[in-house]
Order: structure tokens, then C-alpha cells, then sequence
């Protein structure tokens, strides 16, 4: 195996989920503390982080952007060899997390190794940041640690973030952006009582459906240009005892809204609970706000990744701003550029995760020359 297989390989053996790091940021830190990386683990709670810096003070500040933890494997026996031993096959590496993401965790040491050798003496900083908290609640990882970074002043010009974002082909595709997401848990208080006697009780299910359906079925914007319209998905509703003859005494709603830069977290929260408010609910929300969107205009990130992949995928990649959530929306407010790149995404979160074996070894590459090109010009 070369360097980023075999790095890769030993991190997929720790079982990282989420929010145990297990081990893989130690490994890390040890391997580029050994070539003159300043190592700082900043831990709240139960999460990981690493913050690892190569570099003068002056010059622009390179960071890329990654997570070690990875989501539960599901049923053992639904894989084809064990989750947490890497195995080839056919070309392929399968194991949890090879996709999402340690195998561009590998990559990005392995770039980071490679340029530091070759220009010891480089201008700006090139740094690492690691958190075991990203598939999780993500309140004391890359979130907390932006707070950590604001009230220091730690300047980043430039974020390169190492999700899984390709399509088909590595470097097919370019994210520059991310929307915003907020959940809400909505609560409907009625009041409960036979169904033969409705006009003694009050169904909240009833009461609720009309406001629903009206934030269902709102059209929120038309997008924001390279971003898809806002939209807002009702995920779970649960009421009732489980008799067929109660009319419930509570509705309970849970429901999501991925949005553009349009919107505000605060905003919209305003104008879902006018709309409740219209319908007369007797209700209670909590919101919970995973991240306000971002978006890197065209500028000096941009054109540099779009021509690195150029030469990696074959062709120009298609710049998105769809998909979830990444660690970068807590990075962008910083007044950091904010790109994602990594390998194929088809697999993430699944049974037999996997990442060809072809595509993990060019990740490094395609990491140093992006290096290369923002901080040497």
C-alpha cells in the first residue's frame, strides 16, 4: 500500500462514531507534529479537536477542514467484510468512513507532509483542523472552536473543506456554497375526549393541518443564484394514544427548512409562527439552528480549485451549492472563502462504504497542487 492507503487504513480501524474520535487525531497529530506542525487539542465535553499550523505569521492562512468521527455502521451482517477493517476488492476500498471522510483526512496529511518538505520556508500558514463532533450535534466541535478562533482574532482567508462531494468522478464537481438548515419540534395542544363526542374536546390534529399545509405548500423564493429554492419538509407527526376512539390531547411535528441566503435563520422562524398564529394554535415551538448559509463568490479560491480540478476530472466541474451541512458554516463567518472538495459521494452513510482505490490516491495531489497554487502563486 502507498502512504494515503495505508494511512487511511489504520484510521478506518478506529472506531470513531461519533462523538468518540477513538484515537485517529492523536495519529494524526504525531505524524505532523514529526515535520514541524504546532500541535493544539482543544477538547469540550466528550469531542476531539485538532488544530495543527505550519507557518509564519504574515501571509494568508490556508486551513483545511475535516472530521474524524463517522456515523454507526448499521447491521454487521449487512456488510461484506467487517465495517472497521479496510478491504480491497475489485479496486475498491470499503470500510465505514473511507468516503466520509477519512480517506481526504489521509489525503490532506499526506498533502500536507509532501508541502512541507518541498517548501519549508513557504509564505503564509497551511493548518489542519479536525473535529470528532461533525456527524453528531455538532455543538462542541468545529462550532465551538470558531468561538475559540473569534475571540483570539485567528484570521483564515481560505477554508478547503474535504467532504465527499464528487458525483461521478473525482473532481466532477465543486461545492462554493451550503444552505442554511433549521429544524423545529411543534407542539398542538387540544383537548382530549371521545370521538363520539367531538364538540367535549378539541383535535389538535385538525386545528393543525390547515396551517400546515399552508407552510407545506408555501413557495418561500426562487432561489438565489446558484442556490435552489428554500423549502420546508415535514418529517415526523405523531399524535394519539393508540385507541382508534380518543381524540388526541396532543400533536407533536417535527419539520425542517434548507435554506438560501434569501433568509435568516430568524426570519424565517418569524414567519413560520405567523402562520400558526393565524390559525389560532395553542402551541409551543423550539427551534434548534444548525447553521446559517454560506457562499464563496467567485475570487481567488474559486478559480484556483476550478482550474486543479480541471485537470484532475478532465473538464470543467459543475459549481453547487446543494447537498447538507458541513463543518464550513461555522468557518465561513469568520470571513474565511470556503470551498468543498473530495472524492465520490454515492456511498456515504451506507452498508459497504467505499472509495476507489484509483480516486484515494489522487486525493493528495489534487490537495498539494491546490496548496500550491493559493500560496505560491
Amino acid at each position: 500500500m502507498n502512504d494515503v492507503l495505508q494511512l487511511t487504513c489504520e484510521l478506518i480501524a478506529r472506531a470513531s462514531i461519533t462523538p468518540d474520535d477513538a484515537g485517529c487525531q492523536p495519529l494524526i497529530a504525531q505524524r505532523l507534529q514529526a515535520v514541524g506542525f504546532s500541535i493544539e487539542s482543544l477538547r469540550f465535553g466528550d469531542v476531539d479537536n485538532l488544530w495543527a499550523t505550519h507557518g509564519s505569521g504574515d501571509g494568508p492562512v490556508l486551513v483545511l477542514l475535516g472530521h474524524t468521527d463517522v456515523v454507526p455502521p448499521g447491521p454487521r451482517e449487512a456488510w461484506a467484510s467487517d465495517p472497521f477493517v479496510a478491504e480491497i476488492r475489485d479496486g475498491v476500498l470499503y470500510g465505514r468512513g473511507v468516503a466520509d471522510m477519512k480517506g481526504s483526512v489521509a489525503a490532506f496529511v499526506i498533502a500536507l507532509e509532501r508541502f512541507v518538505a518541498a517548501h519549508p520556508q513557504h509564505a503564509g500558514t497551511v493548518a489542519l483542523l479536525l473535529t470528532s463532533d461533525e456527524e453528531g450535534d455538532a455543538i462542541d466541535g468545529v462550532r465551538k472552536v470558531a468561538d475559540v478562533f473569534r475571540a483570539r482574532g485567528q484570521r483564515i482567508d481560505w477554508c478547503i473543506t474535504g467532504e465527499p462531494s464528487s458525483r461521478h468522478a473525482l473532481g466532477d464537481l465543486l461545492r462554493v456554497g451550503r444552505r442554511g438548515s433549521l429544524s423545529a419540534t411543534l407542539t398542538v395542544r387540544g383537548v382530549q375526549g371521545h370521538v363520539a363526542y367531538p364538540e367535549k374536546a378539541r383535535n389538535p390534529i385538525h386545528q393543525a393541518l390547515p396551517a400546515l399545509a399552508e407552510l407545506a405548500a408555501r413557495q418561500w423564493d426562487q432561489g438565489f443564484e446558484t442556490f435552489p429554492p428554500t423549502r420546508l419538509q415535514i418529517s415526523n407527526i405523531h399524535a394519539g394514544t393508540g385507541a382508534n376512539n380518543v381524540i388526541p390531547g396532543e400533536l407533536q411535528v417535527l419539520f425542517n427548512l434548507r435554506y438560501n441566503p434569501h433568509w435568516t435563520a430568524g426570519a424565517l422562524e418569524a414567519e413560520c409562527e405567523a402562520v400558526l398564529r393565524a390559525h389560532a394554535l395553542d402551541y409551543a415551538i423550539h427551534w434548534h439552528r444548525s447553521g446559517e448559509p454560506f457562499y464563496t463568490p467567485q475570487g481567488s479560491l474559486r478559480a484556483a480549485a476550478r482550474k486543479v480540478l480541471a485537470t484532475f476530472a478532465g473538464a470543467a466541474p459543475e459549481e453547487s451549492t446543494g447537498g447538507g451541512t458541513s463543518d464550513a458554516r461555522f468557518i465561513a463567518p469568520l470571513g474565511a472563502q470556503c470551498i468543498e472538495i473530495g472524492p465520490v459521494n454515492a456511498s456515504i452513510h451506507q452498508v459497504n462504504e467505499q472509495v476507489r482505490v484509483e480516486d484515494l490516491q489522487q486525493l493528495p495531489a489534487l490537495y498539494l497542487e491546490l496548496m500550491e497554487t493559493l500560496l505560491l502563486g
